[in-house]
């Protein structure tokens, strides 16, 4: 019997076996069952999110950073936004104290007049008078040219107001029957501020009375005044002239209240006018001190009766007349009346303030037509003054 030689093994290191993915060229990605390859194509998927919301912001950020710049560009090229027309309906405007080029030009875009903010500035910027834009209403248009704005503006006389004129030396009455007159108010209006003054400012020895304190001057009102603004103007304007006349001073110097100085002033626009107003002022202090004299200390004033009355104070009062019954009746009451019969004006309150310097206790108008008075401290010349007076208005005025 033979014995039998065992086959030999293979060696797996030296003869490879077949191996299915020979086909695949090298470099191919081989998948690999298990939980390891598993791992590894997950993370390689969350490495790839991050990397596109990165991506993604930037390219939003890219865009947004483009289109801003492209709108500055646009703005700083491009003209700003106008109304090419005159515009067309009406637009009551008001520039109110403190506004600027740009205050004015954003409120006229507000009510459509202009079609941007930047136009008017613009226009302004280049108008040497836009400095000088003055407060109040102009009557402007809806989408109007800011230029065509702005002409208007810088012209002063397009300003809208009422111009109405109080003259010096009228009371409280006369001066609502003007407002009346020219304004679409009723008297009632009026009244019912006068009644409960509270809003008007007036000061506080006025006690609630406006007799004195409506300063008689021009007022333009605007077209949305009230009552109570076009009255309160009024007393605005008396505490610009009390200020001037530096009126709490004087009548500290002159040992008064400033409601009582006020009531001389008064009574010096009543009696008085131009550089005698001075004067006549002193008469009134000088008179007010002589209770022991030949006047007993009492004015005489004929204003002062006809006030008591509740007439023109330009009336010759009669006899009978200086009979009234009145704290306001001058020839009857020693002193000053309880206040301001009338209205005074600049003059009045600072001849009122700053009296002349004089012994004088009488004085006569001789002469109605050019206002020409004499004064004198004797009271037999002051006769003679009458006198003067008699024959002036006998034979040559019938306003006596």
């Amino acid at each position: 019997m033979s014995d039998p030689t065992p086959d030999p093994v293979p060696d797996e290191h030296t003869e490879p076996r077949d191996d299915p993915h020979d086909d695949l060229h090298e470099g191919s990605v081989i998948p690999v069952s298990g939980a390891g390859g598993s791992r590894r194509r997950r993370r390689r998927g969350r490495g790839c999110l991050p990397v596109l919301i990165v991506l993604a912001v930037l390219g939003g950020l890219l865009y947004v950073g483009v289109t801003k710049g492209v709108e500055v560009i646009k703005d700083q090229f491009s003209e700003a936004a106008d109304f090419a027309g005159p515009g067309s309906g009406k637009v009551n405007f008001e520039v109110e104290p403190g506004d600027t080029s740009t205050d004015i030009g954003r409120n006229l875009k507000d009510q459509g007049v202009v079609a941007s903010v930047d136009a008017f500035v613009a226009a302004a910027n280049g108008e040497p008078r836009a400095g000088g834009i003055q407060v109040g209403f102009y009557a402007l248009k809806k989408e109007m040219s800011a230029e065509d704005a702005l002409q208007v503006l810088v012209d002063p006389a397009n300003i809208i107001s009422n111009a109405i004129t109080f003259p010096e030396g009228l009371r409280v009455v006369d001066i609502l029957d003007i407002f009346v007159e020219n304004t679409d108010f009723k008297r009632r209006d009026f009244e019912k501020v006068l009644d409960n003054p509270g809003p008007l400012g007036l000061p506080g020895y006025a006690e609630g009375n406006a007799e004195g304190y409506l300063f008689p001057s021009t007022y333009g009102f605007g077209p949305n005044e009230t009552p109570t603004s076009m009255l309160t103007a009024m007393v605005d304007r008396w505490k610009q002239a009390a200020d001037d006349a530096g009126l709490e001073d004087a009548a500290a110097a002159l040992d008064l209240s400033p409601h009582e100085l006020m009531t001389v002033a008064s009574l010096v626009e009543a009696e008085g006018r131009g550089d005698d107003m001075p004067k006549i002022s002193r008469v009134i202090y000088n008179r007010l001190d002589d209770v022991d004299g030949p006047t007993i200390g009492r004015l005489q004033i004929d204003a002062t009766v006809n006030y008591a009355l509740g007439r023109e104070l330009v009336a010759i009062p009669t006899l009978d007349d200086l009979e009234v019954d009145s704290p306001y009746n001058t020839y009857a009451n020693a002193g000053l009346p309880p206040g301001p019969i009338e209205a005074p004006g600049d003059a009045a309150i600072q001849a009122a303030s700053n009296p002349a310097d004089g012994d004088w206790l009488f004085y006569v108008t001789v002469n109605l037509e050019t206002g020409e008075t004499k004064f004198t401290e004797s009271y037999d010349e002051f006769l003679a003054f009458k006198d003067q007076l008699r024959d002036y208005c006998a034979t040559q005025s019938d306003r006596c």
